[in-house]
């Protein structure tokens, strides 16, 4: 199972839908963080180069990295 996971979802009728399947169990809580998908482009872009070559997956996981480390 996996410890933190970035999903997209999309605002309808006052419900947040996920766009793709997660394993969670019934009941499960999770967190929630908001980030518009255009937000979110903005930041990856902002950090494309810098650490040379990387793919989109890996610098979204750089950044969920680095907002646990925050926490």
């Amino acid at each position: 199972m996996w410890l933190s996971r970035v999903v997209r979802a999309k605002y309808e009728g006052g419900v947040l839908k996920l766009l793709e399947p997660v394993d969670l169990r019934e009941g499960e809580e999770v967190i929630v963080r908001l980030e518009t998908y255009e937000d979110r482009l903005k930041r990856l872009r902002k950090y494309r180069g810098i650490l040379g070559k990387a793919s989109k997956e890996e610098i979204e996981e750089l950044l969920l990295e680095a907002e646990f480390e925050r926490l």
